[in-house]
């Protein structure tokens, strides 16, 4: 074994076991957290009606909450000082705009019709979901997979803006331009600018906002070095109590849906396992030829392979029904996403160890 992989391999031991219980078993958590709320949500009546019953943004309101509490941690973390080196990489800003709004909503309806040709309720959801470009999740899986934090805020940031510009544009494209070219049966997306800018601005702007007030005002009163050595490890934990949270409300509100059709659901998981797999592989192949180093490769690649469930579920459901395949296409997608890309965080810091020297990666302090 050479030297460098004894380093590496110890430096790799040394964080986890600086871990704590939750950080070290979450797969185990995340687990757990799904299969409680797929039987909360087949074993008490109603309880789906009652957790849907308030929406803000077009999302249950128990969802809404436990994603602020899941981002506001994390985006407390984020140096705001530092922005300016992530602004001006433009390697890396250019691949990220074109991996989220270019080659993922075109690889998505390539999947659709390639596995449910036959099922154009399911094959316009999985599209939906697509076009849907993650601004909230991504957040934790790049804070556990020990990605550049400084980046995922500014990437995140860059989504929202292109998703109140773009969304509706590449929905009608792709749902009817697109299809008619190819002599393909389309659809037609109703949605509006507005109602994306809101789930925007409450599920990004209210976290942005909290965290960043949370550091200037810490460290104006105490100094960075208290801020981070003592204030961020006691909220630290919150981001995944939030999270454990969100999966139990999302899997209640959408047992019976997901156990009620498990081939449809296995139909649906295909393809998104397919794209998954080859988002999050193709963006960290190409952060890695571009040399942008362990910390903004990972940040990449998390930003391309993830979606933004929430927005895709309430549009599905403003458009086409709660009872709609389109609906329970976008029901799928986080039942499929949150395993995967627990494993992608793994399989990350497996590539740190063996893809990156020390000098090349810089470890995320927690």
């Amino acid at each position: 074994m050479s030297t460098l992989t004894r380093q590496t391999d110890t430096a790799a031991s040394a964080v986890v076991g600086r871990l704590s219980r939750l950080d070290r078993f979450l797969p185990i958590w995340i687990g757990l957290a799904m299969a409680v709320g797929l039987l909360l949500g087949r074993l008490i009546p109603g309880l789906g009606d009652a957790l849907d019953a308030v929406a803000v943004g077009g999302v249950s309101l128990p969802i809404a909450l436990g994603l602020l509490v899941m981002m506001y941690p994390v985006l407390a973390k984020v140096r705001y000082d530092r922005l300016d080196t992530v602004t001006g990489d433009r390697r890396l800003l250019v691949s990220s705009l074109v991996l989220n709004w270019l080659v993922g909503p075109a690889v998505m309806f390539a999947l659709a019709w390639v596995f449910l040709a036959d099922q154009p309720a399911y094959r316009t959801g999985l599209i939906i979901v697509g076009l849907a470009r993650c601004i909230a999740m991504v957040v934790i899986w790049n804070d556990l997979a020990c990605g550049d934090r400084e980046a995922a805020a500014v990437l995140v940031a860059l989504n929202s803006v292109f998703q109140v510009l773009a969304f509706g544009l590449l929905g009608w494209f792709y749902l009817s331009v697109l299809p008619g070219w190819l002599g393909l049966p389309g659809a037609e997306l109703r949605v509006s600018a507005w109602e994306i800018a809101r789930n925007v601005l409450v599920f990004l702007g209210i976290p942005l906002l909290a965290g960043y007030l949370t550091r200037r005002l810490g460290e104006r009163a105490r100094g960075r070095d208290w801020y981070e050595s003592r204030l961020l490890p006691r909220i630290g934990p919150v981001a995944l109590y939030g999270l454990l949270f969100t999966i139990v409300i999302l899997f209640a509100l959408q047992g019976d849906a997901i156990t009620g059709r498990p081939f449809d659901v296995a139909r649906i998981a295909l393809p998104l396992l397919v794209y998954f797999a080859l988002m999050w592989a193709g963006s960290y192949a190409l952060g890695r030829a571009l040399g942008l180093g362990y910390a903004r490769t990972t940040t990449l690649a998390f930003t391309a392979a993830g979606n933004n469930f929430e927005l895709a579920i309430a549009i599905a459901i403003g458009t086409f029904g709660v009872a709609s395949g389109q609906a329970l296409a976008g029901v799928v997608g986080p039942l499929i996403e949150v395993p995967v890309l627990v494993g992608l965080v793994h399989v990350s810091l497996w590539a740190r160890r063996h893809f990156f020297p020390p000098p090349l990666h810089r470890e995320a302090s927690r």
